[in-house]
């Protein structure tokens, strides 16, 4: 009955350094992948389309341009995938920060705002700046907003406990998102941190009132 053939532990053994170089070679792909990521949203935050070449990209990611287009084809490849990888990586920053779900709406409130502010705020609006004069980026960068805009709609609601089937909850969170993006453009000219913080307390009131509101109240 069967023990294993010479054969197929030649096989397996040969197999077994394959799979051992694959791995390590799958993780520098990743790797290389992610540096190109973050150099992509660096130069877009600090050189705007016009001055974000794959070129200047692959040179601050320290790798070859040819490795950059074998992961990236296309110029808007890599910008749309860097700024969408990075919301991602701030939504799931958000949700640590809070996670057991509903908290302290203040506390809320602020770190909502702060997903519009610094680097990834300033690199989407450069990338949603070109996009409006560069057809072929368009409907990437109006897909990308409009997923991320829902994406981060969703975390709001679940960290605020809020309950959008009454009336006017889901109008206030969104208010509250519109709210943030436009402190975080007031932000690029000029770092406003103590009027932003009364900002923050009058808008976790509001919300307060809203949110906690019984279905009297809103009469």
């Amino acid at each position: 009955m069967g023990g294993v053939s010479t054969t197929d532990r030649a096989e397996h053994e040969r197999a077994e350094p394959e799979r051992a170089e694959r791995v390590p070679k799958q993780d520098r792909s990743r790797a290389t992948r992610q540096k190109l990521l973050a150099a992509a949203v660096a130069c877009l935050a600090e050189h705007g389309w016009a001055g974000s070449t794959v070129a200047v990209v692959a040179m601050r990611a320290g790798v070859s341009r040819g490795a950059a287009q074998h992961h990236f084809p296309t110029r808007e490849d890599l910008f749309t995938a860097a700024v969408e990888y990075v919301a991602e990586e701030r939504s799931r920053a958000l949700r640590a920060l809070f996670p057991e779900g509903a908290a302290d709406r203040r506390a809320v409130v602020a770190a909502l705002v702060d997903l519009y502010t610094g680097p990834l705020f300033r690199a989407a609006l450069h990338l949603w700046v070109a996009a409006s004069n560069e057809e072929q980026l368009r409907g990437r960068v109006t897909e990308l907003e409009a997923r991320v805009g829902r994406e981060t709609h969703r975390i709001a609601v679940e960290l605020l406990g809020a309950d959008e089937s009454r009336p006017g909850v889901r109008e206030s969170v969104q208010g509250l998102l519109d709210m943030a993006r436009g402190l975080g453009l007031a932000n690029l000219l000029t770092d406003d941190a103590p009027r932003r913080e009364r900002v923050v307390a009058q808008w976790a009131e509001l919300l307060a009132a809203v949110l906690d509101a019984g279905p009297g109240d809103r009469d």
